[in-house]
């Protein structure tokens, strides 16, 4: 069978070069998608920079000393800075992260070793995939009332659990991808020495990984850094530096949002600052995960 599949396509190109009225509508055809293709990529990448154009362009110039020391400013009011801003999305995000990390690893190495075949696995998998679906602002929605509405008022420690609660299955899905991607020779070399699976599994097939599973966690963080949404019903803002998670915690996102609907320059043009901040720590964020990636591969 496998002996068959070149000589059909030898026939088919010779019956091509034999008509040359199909050879042409083939080669047309082929030009056509390719042109289109072209035209679409090039639209696209038309698009992405005229956006970061005007966000560099406006955001860059509101960058000094005071947007990163200085707290929000009044309204009518100007100077002022970001920096309340920056410490809360700061510490909701690395919460966030120190939650969803352990998590969303520990959970894709269960399903990608040990819950090949479970229905509880099956469930899990199902209920991922929805998480990742789903909305942000459903998700803040149900933390509010999970943990605002209850305790009657706004927290960062609200902000910090919806955020985790975006990031635990995008850490889910590329640990458990990853880790399918390992050959199982390799496990069944460990297996022959005598080693237990839990060993194996955290020892051996994760650490083969590691790259790529560092590469999901930086993605979900560059997923969950500019969420407004749930922070809007959970941390709220403040328009005061405070590191007590306890109580309403400013950050960039609420904050760009409040700023740029505002009819103050001054606030507008932090909005700009606080949006260009986030596309850059967003995009490095990329572009560290996908040097490491790669790293890893050629490793």
């Amino acid at each position: 069978m496998t002996g068959t599949k070149p000589k059909d396509a030898m026939d088919t190109t010779q019956s091509s070069l034999s008509n040359p009225l199909l050879y042409r509508r083939r080669k047309l055809v082929n030009g056509v998608g390719l042109t289109l293709s072209s035209a679409s990529m090039a639209l696209g990448l038309a698009a992405l920079l005229w956006i970061l154009w005007t966000l560099f362009y406006n955001g860059l110039s509101a960058f000094n000393a005071d947007f990163f020391l200085s707290s929000t400013p009044a309204p009518g009011t100007e100077g002022g800075g970001l920096a309340n801003a920056i410490v809360g999305s700061v510490l909701m995000v690395a919460f966030a992260t120190l939650v969803a990390t352990p998590i969303g690893i520990l959970a894709g190495l269960y399903l990608a070793e040990f819950g090949a075949t479970s229905r509880f696995a099956s469930v899990t998998r199902f209920v991922t995939d929805i998480m990742l679906s789903a909305p942000s602002i459903v998700i803040g929605l149900f933390v509010y009332a999970l943990a605002v509405a209850t305790v009657k008022h706004f927290s960062g420690w609200a902000g910090s659990l919806a955020l985790s609660l975006i990031a635990i299955p995008v850490v889910v899905r590329t640990t458990e991808n990853m880790l399918q991607l390992v050959p199982g020779s390799l496990r069944e070399a460990a297996f022959a020495l005598g080693a237990p699976r839990w060993k194996v599994s955290l020892s051996v097939t994760l650490r083969a990984v590691r790259g790529g599973v560092v590469t999901g966690v930086l993605l979900a963080v560059a997923r969950i850094i500019g969420e407004t949404a749930p922070l809007l019903f959970t941390a709220l803002n403040n328009q005061f530096f405070t590191a007590d998670m306890s109580k309403p915690m400013a950050n960039l996102p609420v904050v760009i949002y409040n700023f740029a609907m505002s009819p103050y320059e001054n606030w507008q043009r932090l909005a700009w600052g606080g949006a260009a901040l986030i596309a850059l720590i967003v995009l490095g964020i990329n572009i560290a995960a996908r040097m490491l990636f790669r790293d890893k591969l050629q490793a």
